[in-house]
């Protein structure tokens, strides 16, 4: 798929897929929400994307794999699990011809959504203690 073409929504995005992987995005997409049920869906870097707190994660339809995108600390967290795949320090390539690993996605995606909070959390923190309280 073309990483230029501007995708309105992720449904956008699958119905343009190859038939061929559109049941296989369906998948990753429901599994990836069933990890992160209050993440919200959009389109980043012309791929679909899953936010909340941040990025947790991003997928894309590729001519010989699904590609998974968890950032580098999702992929270290998780690096014996995903010695099976082929990979770079941020992206993982499901290939097309196997069944998507469906549960270590979704530890892969809880994972990222705990991360996130943690950060956001500590910004929150460091943020009060910068700026005094009113009234002082």
């Amino acid at each position: 798929m073309n990483r230029t073409t501007r995708w309105a929504s992720i449904d956008a995005y699958i119905a343009a897929a190859p038939p061929d992987r559109r049941a296989l995005l369906e998948e990753l997409r429901a599994t990836i929400r069933a990890a992160a049920p209050d993440a919200e869906e959009t389109i980043s870097y012309g791929m679909p994307a899953f936010a909340q707190n941040g990025t947790l994660v991003y997928f894309a339809a590729l001519k010989n794999h699904i590609g998974f995108y968890p950032t580098s600390s999702g992929i270290a967290a998780f690096q014996e699990e995903l010695a099976a795949y082929e990979g770079t320090k941020g992206a993982i390539r499901f290939p097309l011809d196997c069944p998507l690993p469906l549960d270590l996605i979704q530890r892969i995606v809880r994972f990222r959504v705990e991360e996130n909070r943690r950060q956001a959390a500590d910004k929150t923190r460091t943020s009060q203690i910068r700026s005094p309280g009113q009234g002082s």
